[in-house]
């Protein structure tokens, strides 16, 4: 039950300036009462009024957890000098604010807002320092006005500092007229809560303002599907379903869009489409630029390429199959290639071949791949540094929390003479335009992926366009090599991947089934593997080797619910271990966590070296080594050896790690895998969904669960359709204009 308490902010325990989270002690007339929350532009010794609702914490005990608040204005000399020392105007500190109460008494900041000249009178103060006092004090008027004001739609303190830093003191006056401008304008507010403000507000339901606004929004959540684009009609049925609005309005709503060049409207196919502005420049870039590298006129490396495969076959001491030498053909001869094929088919080795074809011609390369993990991986495969292509482009991150830019792109290009990606398959088309704006017609590019691996989270399906339209040259491995035949994971993944029931529980192999009936049992024999068979099996640490992979986010075997039972079993509470409760979740000193979005600005030290940096990216693995609850703190320590410091208010991006989605291993490899497999919606059993967990394993795969689902899995080739035009795009210009390769 929420409860209101008045009193003097006598402390500030902690503040985090970016956010507005504080932990302070308010004197009341009972008692001090320590409270805790977002107050943004509050000072020590102000006199507040506070609405909140008690809390209990393991170590602090009793806190007030704020829901609002409001400055009360003193009205006494006392209040007033106290309230001026706190610091809250900038320009009055203790002296000079006991010099303005001497000088003016219960009249004070009637003085300083209305007629600021007077401060003159008091000694120390003169003209300049007067109107600085002036503005300070008006500043925070303006904040508070627009705190107040949009408090009572429920929006709260770190929102209300983002909406006045961006509109100043027109905030009020703009949110009046149109409130849904706060979607587009100020991160972290979407149509939903926009939408709240404006209805609290009374604002009519039919507003053009709500209705282009819902639009957005809907296309945004096509776009957060993998879409780069969403047939017309299809949006304006959804749109007028949601908003609940006739069907006339949302087309009237789309077309003023497309007049203000917000959405782009296009006929493909014979079908009239709508992009996101981003997406519509990313592919009709991404198609350009991929034709002019395909017919820039390339070189020969070598005259004698025969020669030297058979010189490279022998120094290194394999032999190469027919489609790697291809591949090395194609790098010889093409300006922009593609190298695709599943698990044991000689990518890296054929990759490797590559290089070294390059480095002999004394040619500079770039390494790269979408994921830190996946960079790691090529690096260890190659022998040579390798690059998250954010890091290969020299990403930085702006003022603004969404202004990410690139410090290589047309006008300051990579210095290389070519450039190798690896796990293109998770490459999305705003990435592609950022690679591809950074490379010049000349550069050798050699995409390399696996197809077959689940599409990129972010919209488009690069690699498959890329291979369908048949405008770029592709070499596909199919030849899995004696030694990978030896393995049933690669023997399966195949087999899978043709819609093929695996070969399950052959004596001393490598991939098992685990017959179960119910979810709960499934659950129970993951447990069990976790814990004690898997590693007595074969010594393999609980936490760092095995991990556990799902289709699913909810449920008995959803990520949500394994990460919590793994936790209770793998690494239990402990009176040593530090803790840090999360809404549903709690974080423990030792638990495995993943980084769950892209945050450019987090600092990492490397451990036992000078290195620092700024950067970490979605599906980063880390463990955490310390809770802090003084400084309110964590710190991580990833895979890499980065080590990183997390205020408590950043914590909402990291998860429990003992359980991800399939979707969330792409690029990643692990000694272990265990899946369960059940019933569940046909979208999330998918032959591609199953074909990429299993990839994922090293060593070891484990599939629990119910024979029937997996075959079902196996033979549901059902792929989830991405509305995509590059491919569109790149066959139209092949037809159109009869390029020869």
């Amino acid at each position: 039950m929420a409860v209101e308490v008045q009193g003097i902010l006598s402390e500030i325990i902690f503040r985090n300036e970016a956010n507005g989270y504080i932990v302070a002690i308010l004197e009341t007339e009972q008692e001090p009462v320590t409270i805790v929350g977002y107050m943004p532009v509050v000072n020590q010794g102000e006199s507040l009024s506070v609405t909140g609702k008690w809390t209990r914490h393991p170590i602090y005990g009793e806190q007030l957890e704020i829901l609002s608040y409001r400055q009360v204005t003193p009205n006494t000399p006392e209040g007033i000098e106290s309230y001026l020392a706190s610091g809250v105007i900038k320009g009055i500190g203790p002296k000079t604010a006991k010099k303005i109460v001497d000088t003016f008494g219960g009249d004070a900041l009637d003085i300083i807002q209305y007629r600021p000249h007077l401060l003159m009178e008091v000694e120390g103060i003169g003209q300049a320092k007067a109107q600085m006092i002036a503005e300070a004090f008006q500043e925070q008027r303006q904040l508070r006005e627009v705190m107040l004001f949009l408090q009572q739609f429920g929006v709260t303190p770190n929102y209300a500092v983002k909406i006045y830093k961006k509109y100043g003191d027109q905030a009020v006056e703009l949110i009046r007229e149109n409130p849904y401008r706060l979607a587009d304008d100020i991160l972290g507010i979407g149509f939903k809560m926009a939408d709240t403000i404006a209805k609290r507000m009374g604002m009519n339901p039919q507003s053009p303002y709500r209705i282009m606004c819902g639009i957005k929004y809907m296309l945004g959540q096509y776009h957060l599907e993998g879409h780069t684009y969403t047939p017309r009609e299809e949006l304006i049925e959804a749109t007028a379903k949601m908003l609940e609005v006739k069907r006339e309005l949302v087309e009237e709503g789309v077309m003023n869009l497309a007049l203000n060049y917000e959405i782009q409207l296009e006929n493909l196919e014979g079908e009239i489409v709508v992009f996101g502005m981003p997406f519509f420049y990313a592919e009709l870039y991404v198609c350009k630029k991929l034709v002019e590298l395909a017919k820039e006129p390339m070189k020969l490396l070598s005259e004698d390429l025969e020669g030297e495969i058979e010189e490279l076959e022998k120094n290194e001491g394999i032999q190469l199959a027919e489609n790697q030498k291809q591949a090395i053909r194609a790098a010889n001869e093409n300006g922009v290639f593609v190298i695709t094929g599943g698990p044991g088919t000689g990518k890296t080795t054929t990759i490797n071949s590559i290089i070294k074809l390059f480095e002999k011609h004394n040619l500079t390369i770039a390494l790269a791949a979408p994921t830190g993990r996946a960079a790691k991986r090529m690096s260890e495969a190659t022998g040579r540094e390798a690059k998250t292509i954010h890091r290969l482009l020299e990403y930085s991150f702006g003022e603004e929390e969404t202004a990410m830019g690139f410090g290589k792109d047309e006008e300051e290009p990579l210095a290389v003479d070519a450039v190798i990606i690896d796990e293109m398959s998770m490459v999305d088309i705003l990435l592609m335009k950022a690679l591809l704006k950074a490379i010049i017609p000349g550069t050798r590019v050699v995409l390399v992926g696996d197809v077959d691996q689940l599409p990129s989270v972010g919209p488009g399906n690069v690699l498959k366009d890329i291979i369908d339209s048949q405008i770029i040259p592709v070499v596909k491995l199919e030849e899995i090599f004696r030694q990978a035949r030896e393995s049933m994971i690669i023997v399966n993944a195949h087999r899978i991947n043709k819609g093929q029931y695996p070969y399950i529980n052959r004596k001393e192999k490598d991939f098992y089934f685990i017959s179960q009936k119910t979810q709960e049992q499934i659950g129970e024999t993951i447990q069990s593997l976790c814990k004690e068979r898997l590693p007595n099996y074969n010594n393999f640490d609980p936490i760092k080797d095995i991990q556990v992979l799902t289709p699913m986010k909810k449920g008995h075997v959803g990520a949500y619910q394994l990460n919590n039972v793994l936790q209770a079993i793998l690494n239990p509470p402990d009176k040593s271990k530090e803790e840090k409760a999360m809404k549903e979740k709690v974080f423990r000193v030792g638990d495995k966590v993943m980084q769950i979005r892209n945050n450019y600005n987090l600092k990492w030290k490397k451990v036992g070296e000078a290195e620092e940096g700024e950067g970490i990216f979605n599906g980063d693995f880390g463990y955490i080594q310390q809770i802090d609850h003084e400084e309110r703190e964590m710190l991580v320590l990833f895979d890499d050896e980065k080590l990183v410091k997390y205020d408590f208010s950043q914590l909402d991006e990291l998860e429990l790690a003992y359980c991800i989605t399939i979707h969330k291993s792409q690029g990643s490899e692990f000694p272990v895998v265990v899946m369960p497999v059940c019933w569940g919606p046909p979208m999330l059993l998918t032959r591609n969904l199953l074909y990429t967990a299993v990839t994922r394993a090293k060593e070891l795969v484990v599939l629990v669960g119910m024979e029937n689902s997996l075959k079902e899995m196996v033979d549901n080739h059902r792929i989830l359709r991405r509305n995509s035009g590059l491919g569109i795009r790149l066959r139209k210009f092949l037809t159109e204009n009869l390029i020869e390769f």
